[in-house]
């Protein structure tokens, strides 16, 4: 698993204090702290698909900067892993390919809220099948069971979340946060059709739940990853794609959880329905 590096800016930390509503010389006037809520109290962050990758990184960043980490996938938490204080009790077990299941999962995270305000919900989990050789599954060779599942994992579960815990967001002001992917605007060699679609789905999503959820106080952007240093990503596929992007390598899981971590501050207080590409220029 990638690890996070240290952080210099966006870690939650307060700048030095100068007088009363001003900064100190040189700090950022910009910068606050990301713990707190205009109610002083902590800042919670829904999250799911944490157990690796970018998902982890996120949680590791938020985690680091004060917020309360609840998150949400089909592994069990691990605590030799996660970092991240009182993960047993902030983890809910669900199968979001299981849509049925999702009410239950949700009632189980609202119970944990126990009503107090949600600031952020990350919509990172998705999966991305493969056929028995490991290769990407065409729109030849897609079955309509995975087309399924995927949709249900990758577009549904964002969808059903969002609404379930509509009062806690409104409530925090919160921040919603879908993870496209680059490939949902070109064909890649490895991800799926089904994955690829989805993605784009999800982009379209984000720009109506923009719309719909704004006059409520909740904002919505993407976030569109390109190839990210991943457990997945094998040593031989690193070196055949790194000649592709303009920056000359491939991104690591803290780069990208530094931008979700920006759209979730006062920072991007303005910001919502965009979706932002995490390649390193390779959409250019």
């Amino acid at each position: 698993m990638a690890g996070i590096s240290e952080i210099s800016y966006a870690d939650g930390r307060m700048p030095a204090a100068g007088p009363a509503g001003t900064t100190a010389p040189g700090a950022c006037p910009f910068h606050n702290d990301q713990r707190e809520s205009r109610s002083g109290k902590q800042k919670t962050l829904v999250l799911t698909g944490a157990s690796r990758g970018i998902g982890h990184a996120t949680g590791k960043l938020f985690s680091d900067a004060g917020w309360r980490i609840i998150t949400c996938s089909r592994q069990p938490f691990d605590d030799d892993r996660c970092p991240w204080s009182t993960g047993m009790d902030n983890h809910v077990a669900i199968e979001l390919s299981d849509h049925g299941a999702l009410p239950r999962a949700i009632a189980e995270l609202k119970e944990k809220l126990a009503g107090a305000p949600l600031h952020a919900l990350i919509n990172n989990a998705a999966i991305s099948p493969k056929n028995s050789d490991g290769e990407r599954l065409s729109s030849l060779t897609t079955p309509v069971s995975t087309w399924m599942s995927v949709f249900h994992v990758n577009l549904l579960a964002p969808v059903l979340l969002a609404q379930g815990l509509f009062e806690e967001l409104r409530a925090g002001s919160g921040s919603i946060i879908n993870v496209t992917s680059i490939v949902g605007s070109r064909v890649h060699p490895f991800a799926g059709t089904a994955y690829a679609t989805s993605k784009a789905a999800l982009t379209c999503l984000t720009r109506e739940m923009a719309h719909d959820y704004a006059p409520y106080g909740i904002r919505v952007n993407a976030i569109a990853p390109g190839e990210i240093k991943t457990d997945i990503l094998s040593p031989e596929t690193e070196a055949l794609l790194a000649p592709t992007i303009p920056m000359g390598r491939i991104g690591t899981p803290d780069e990208v959880a530094k931008v979700m971590f920006f759209l979730c501050s006062d920072a991007a207080s303005y910001v919502t329905g965009e979706e932002i590409h995490i390649n390193g220029g390779q959409h250019v």
